[in-house]
């Protein structure tokens, strides 16, 4: 089976501000959790060869390029994010001849394989770390070494050389008694930075990731990459070191202050990344490049994303996944549809002169949308806001990335006890929050964590209604590594592949739309009711050299109350209406739509063309009208 063809994008319609239009303008990335979505040999881990014999799926699924999580030589400390060999693969996934016999299989369905590339960090097991570990060897600069604080006892609490905590949980500092000294680690203690001051690492990165491309993958998913450069003083300190002429943060409740303004856009980001591009990609054509961006700027994804600065072709912003916090992910809060709405504004005007947009819900690292967002309380309510969160994000401009079993609505784990949960962040957390700062109470907490926690994204793909759902036999020796969830006897793919009306068969026309429609594709956006609470509406437009215009309009109501139609809408379709008339108001009314130009609904078509007539939305309709 070959992937579904897409329409070219006529030059006269601007994409990202390059000429031609890339390659990706119209495409659909689809991500993969490489030990959660297929399991071929009974390990309980899904692997290499369990992801080639699904790839028929994905193809008929429609999407362009495949996203690997990593599947490099790891401890796996943290799922694979803690690289021991850049060029060799786990063996929990299978061996290099796998992973080459991979990369041709999905070519030959006319898909295009990218890469996780981890280079803010490697495991503390890689050559380079152990080498470093010695103050004489070449590679001793490669990683960020320091002291221990004068007066203190290496080792011991307050030696640090500063105040920074890890994203996960306790001091981003651990000492090393053979160097005698402390190296930075932002993640897990088994993660140490990388030191990008340092021109003979950088130039080993270079050849890693041009040995992987040689290899024929397509490109990169790179993870934080926006952490890469640090900001330090005139004497190369970093802020808050003894001496620095930079001032640390303030430290938070959990006891430490952040790394965050420090490392993240640091000072020398766009030169490393400029210089990546000369070093990896110059010359080559037909590939991929995409940022991991915490902490980064509308703004700035603008400047990293135009093809003039030759930097990345487009970044995972994470303020919209933010919307739903009080503080951190530990302290949620209702979701607000006008919340979203206001960061989106922003994201999308940042790129309306150049640049692109990756458009996402869903990852390895966030929580299931239609649990998060939606509305799970009852099956048709989760298929239907399924549907409705997926067509608002995909009639966005930018590129949509599918997380595995976002296609078919799946949930979160709706794990009880912290057991059951695999995920480091979650548990380091924990215990920090609960046994060591007593911000929370063991309740609050695990109720965060089953709301906002990893592993909600990780168990493994439904498959279908069997004992492990498809991942792995119902027979198999060895239980999948974490658990199944319950319900995937109902949400799976055997039950929605043939299903016209299942979330699956959704995202497959949202997926099409995007291949065949150039408003869908590239339109400019332009968001309309913007102080409606429930309903998120836009436009989106593509107006030709020749002075053609062709318009859509979205309207989705993102709330399980029944909402009114605004009044932008409203106005919108009236104008369009083959029979207007006038509503008790003197406006005109929405009548005589004609329903070719629906293009898309989440309930049926009469029951959207009623609604446009009587100006009412169900609880989680959506759909998507041809204005012009």
């Amino acid at each position: 089976m070959v992937a579904s063809q897409r329409a070219f994008i006529a030059d006269d319609i601007r994409t990202n501000g390059a000429t031609p239009n890339p390659w990706w303008a119209n495409a659909v990335v689809y991500q993969i959790y490489p030990r959660s979505f297929q399991d071929s040999n009974g390990d309980g881990f899904g692997d290499l060869r369990g992801i080639e014999s699904r790839l028929d799926y994905l193809a008929d699924l429609g999407v362009d390029v495949v996203w690997l999580s990593p599947v490099y030589r790891s401890p796996q400390d943290d799922n694979g994010y803690d690289i021991s060999d850049y060029q060799d693969i786990d063996p929990m996934f299978g061996t290099l001849e796998d992973m080459d016999r991979l990369i041709a299989a999905v070519h030959q369905r006319g898909m295009k394989l990218v890469m996780d590339l981890v280079v803010n960090h490697t495991s503390d097991e890689h050559a380079w770390f152990q080498a470093s570990r010695h103050a004489g060897d070449p590679h001793a600069d490669w990683y960020w070494w320091r002291p221990a604080r004068a007066g203190h006892e290496p080792g011991t609490p307050g030696a640090e050389p500063n105040r920074w905590g890890s994203y996960f949980g306790g001091s981003a500092w651990q000492y090393d008694a053979q160097r005698g000294e402390y190296f930075l680690h932002q993640f897990s203690a088994k993660q140490p930075d990388l030191n990008w001051e340092n021109p003979e690492l950088r130039r080993a990165v270079y050849a890693m990731m041009n040995w992987w491309m040689d290899r024929g993958i397509d490109g990169f998913r790179m993870d934080v990459i926006v952490l890469i450069s640090k900001m330090l003083d005139a004497e190369g300190r970093l802020p808050g070191e003894a001496g620095s002429g930079i001032a640390d943060g303030p430290v938070l409740e959990d006891g430490y202050s952040s790394p965050s303004p420090f490392c993240t856009d640091g000072p020398r980001l766009d030169e490393y990344l400029r210089e990546m591009r000369r070093e990896v990609f110059a010359g080559r054509s037909g590939y991929l490049t995409v940022g991991e961006a915490p902490g980064l700027s509308d703004v700035r994804n603008g400047y990293i994303s135009d093809p003039a600065h030759q930097e990345l072709d487009m970044l995972f912003l994470f303020d919209h996944v933010g919307i739903d916090q009080d503080g951190s992910k530990w302290n949620p809060t209702p979701f607000e549809p006008a919340k979203l709405r206001t960061v989106m504004m922003r994201q999308q005007a940042a790129l309306r002169q150049a640049g692109w947009a990756s458009l996402y819900m869903d990852n390895h690292d966030q929580p299931r949308v239609v649990s998060r967002w939606g509305d799970t309380s009852t099956e048709a309510l989760r298929s239907r806001s399924a549907k409705a969160l997926a067509l608002m994000l995909h009639l966005h401009r930018g590129t949509p990335y599918i997380y595995q079993g976002e296609e078919l609505g799946m949930t979160n784990a709706g794990f009880t006890e912290l057991g059951q949960y695999r995920d480091l962040e979650s548990i380091n957390m924990y215990h920090q929050l609960v046994d060591e700062a007593k911000v929370q109470t063991p309740q609050s907490m695990l109720h965060a964590i089953a709301r906002m926690g990893r592993d909600n994204a990780r168990t493994p793909m439904q498959w279908d209604g069997s004992r492990y759902a498809g991942f792995t036999a119902p027979d198999a020796p060895t239980e999948p590594w974490i658990a199944v969830n319950p319900n995937h006897v109902d949400i799976n793919v055997a039950a929605e592949f043939d299903d016209p009306d299942s979330v699956y068969a959704f995202y497959k026309r949202l997926i099409a739309l995007r291949h065949t429609d150039a408003v869908v594709a590239a339109g400019v956006w332009d968001a309309i009711d913007v102080e409606d609470p429930a309903v998120y509406a836009f436009t989106r437009t593509v107006a030709r050299a020749d002075g053609a215009e062709s318009k859509l309009l979205v309207v989705a109501n993102l709330t399980s109350r029944v909402a009114n139609m605004p009044h932008d809408s409203r106005s919108l379709l009236a104008e369009t209406a083959t029979q207007p008339g006038a509503d008790g108001d003197g406006e005109s009314s929405c009548a005589g739509f004609e329903a070719s130009k629906l293009v898309i609904s989440t309930v049926s078509e009469a029951r959207t063309l009623s609604s446009m007539h009587d100006g009412g939305l169900l609880p989680w309709e959506a759909f998507v009208y041809r204005l012009s």
